[in-house]
């Protein structure tokens, strides 16, 4: 496929997971793909395999210094950014009564502060046709037991989207957000263990984790024009899970 030919992708959390398998598609599909987290290790990896096509940024997207740096990179060897994929995010279970104002910092930094300043940052390289799009969460709908910061930040993440696609009317550049559920990457492989692999798993209706290459699919979908009609929405990609 050929969907995305002649492209420039920016992913954010994009050196494994998610991230790593939507950049595995977008090149698969012509695009050309800029990575940026935060450790060198796993982007010289993800560089490594995914070949010419994808270049890595080492840093983080709550700090704007090394997101200005990420575009002026993106910039001097492209010119302009078609998708912007603004996937990091952060979370951790702490229970209502328990809750720091640290631990609401670290989650809202990176998945709110984050999001907004990764799609803001992008916008003087984008153009008409470009793509824009959040990962949010089956969690901002449904909630879960002791995630009260990261629930809440992907509902607002979801909101975001419905926002700009207000603020972005004329410009051509569409916005959508990409919920998963739980997903079996393997960092998920490795805190969960078979047993919690099985648990996660049960919670849908189809009875088992998502593969990271599902999600980017439904990644290359929302960056391609086979979605040229869709804004301000949310495609669910979670097995069911926050559908019934």
């Amino acid at each position: 496929m050929s969907r995305l030919n002649g492209k420039t992708a920016v992913i954010t959390g994009g050196a494994t997971g998610i991230g790593l398998a939507a950049a595995k598609r977008f090149i698969d599909e012509g695009a050309f793909v800029f990575l940026f987290a935060r450790r060198q290790d796993k982007l010289d990896a993800a560089v490594a395999e995914l070949g010419p096509n994808a270049r890595a940024v080492k840093g983080s997207v709550s700090d704007l210094a090394d997101l200005d740096r990420l575009y002026a990179t993106v910039k001097a060897e492209r010119g302009t950014v078609d998708i912007v994929f603004a996937n990091a995010g952060a979370g951790s279970q702490l229970a209502l009564g328990k809750i720091t104002p640290e631990h609401i910092d670290e989650t809202f930094d990176t998945n709110i502060k984050g999001s907004i300043f990764t799609a803001q940052k992008a916008l003087p390289l984008m153009g008409k046709g470009g793509s824009i799009i959040l990962t949010g969460s089956s969690a901002g709908t449904t909630g879960a037991p002791a995630m009260s910061a990261y629930s809440a930040s992907k509902a607002g993440v979801r909101n975001l989207a419905k926002t700009w696609a207000e603020d972005l009317k004329g410009t051509g550049i569409r916005v959508n957000v990409l919920s998963p559920a739980s997903t079996l990457t393997d960092l998920a492989k490795e805190a969960l263990g078979e047993e919690g692999v099985k648990t996660f798993g049960a919670m849908n209706p189809l009875q088992r984790m998502a593969d990271p290459a599902e999600i980017g699919a439904a990644a290359a979908f929302l960056a391609s024009p086979d979605s040229s009609y869709m804004t301000a929405s949310e495609l669910a990609v979670d097995g069911g899970l926050a559908q019934l």
